[in-house]
């Protein structure tokens, strides 16, 4: 570890804390040859396990990148795809294993586009679901439709019984 202030290399760690979410580590260290303290953060390093059994690091810009295809056209700012890649990798790394298949990564996209655009969600699925026909299409609408009648609160039915007629009666 490199002190940000002087560039010595020898720092001594002064405090050292888990996260709150438990997925990194805060230490507070000073450099031994300037005296300057700073504090540093360690991530858990994610892999992606690829088909091929190859792992690479995982790249939150990777997942967005085809994600933003499957968005072309389509009300989705970069907020929305910067948001759902942090979604993304909350979730996968909150499963707690360092190395992920990449159909995971895959799986873990599909939750959060489906809620920010079904356009999108549809046209990410038909890719990643290897969609071969227009009858795949059909299913997903199908339950992108139940899941959204779900979503729907039903309105509440209307009583057939009319309120009986009241009449003032004078008081004298």
């Amino acid at each position: 570890m490199h002190c940000p202030y002087c560039r010595n290399t020898d720092t001594k760690v002064l405090d050292s804390r888990v996260s709150e979410d438990g997925t990194a580590i805060r230490r507070r260290r000073r450099c031994e040859s300037c005296q300057k303290r700073f504090t540093t953060v360690e991530l858990m390093q994610l892999t992606v396990l690829k088909r091929s059994g190859a792992t690479e690091p995982f790249a939150r810009e990777k997942a967005i990148a085809g994600v933003r295809k499957a968005c072309k056209g389509r009300p989705v700012s970069e907020d929305d795809l910067a948001c759902l890649g942090q979604s993304v990798e909350d979730a996968l790394r909150n499963e707690g294993a360092a190395e992920v298949p990449a159909h995971e990564v895959g799986m873990a996209i599909l939750g959060p586009l489906r809620a920010l655009d079904p356009v999108a969600y549809l046209r990410f699925a038909s890719v990643y679901k290897a969609f071969s026909s227009a009858d795949d299409f059909e299913d997903e609408i199908a339950l992108l439709r139940m899941e959204e009648a779900a979503d729907t609160p039903s309105a509440e039915p209307e009583s057939s019984v009319e309120p009986a007629e009241t009449h003032a009666v004078p008081t004298g």
